[in-house]
């Protein structure tokens, strides 16, 4: 499948940013999708999940303050993200859970992935 991030941006704390992700290519309604993200010198990480039936998943460092949704009709996901602090600057990525009917938060889970969105929050 073929995933397509956009939305990234400059925003000040306490902003918001909703990023979206369209994906082609594949029978997206039956897929799993999440958001992950890497901060300069560090590892990527899961930032949101949402499965094949709406269940949502969150890191703990962003829950209740972003939420993903999902237009199956659209073939898109999206992370509202508010309340932004500067610890989110980040490159966000889009990516697909190799499998139909299939939910895990790990990388290994995941076999598409989107080009990346820069998002950087200032103080």
């Amino acid at each position: 499948v073929q995933l397509q991030a956009s939305g990234g941006g400059v925003v000040q704390a306490g902003g918001s940013l909703r990023l979206s992700c369209a994906a082609s290519g594949r029978t997206f309604g039956s897929y799993s999708m999440g958001w992950f993200r890497q901060a300069p010198g560090k590892e990527r990480e899961f930032v949101s999940g949402i499965s094949w039936i709406g269940y949502t998943y969150y890191a703990d460092s962003v829950k209740g303050r972003f939420t993903i949704s999902r237009d199956n009709a659209q073939n898109n996901i999206y992370l509202q993200m508010d309340s932004l602090k500067p610890e989110d600057t980040a490159v966000y990525y889009c990516a697909a859970v190799r499998w139909p009917g299939y939910w895990s938060r790990q990388e290994t889970a995941f076999d598409s992935w989107g080009q990346g969105t820069q998002v950087t929050v200032s103080s």
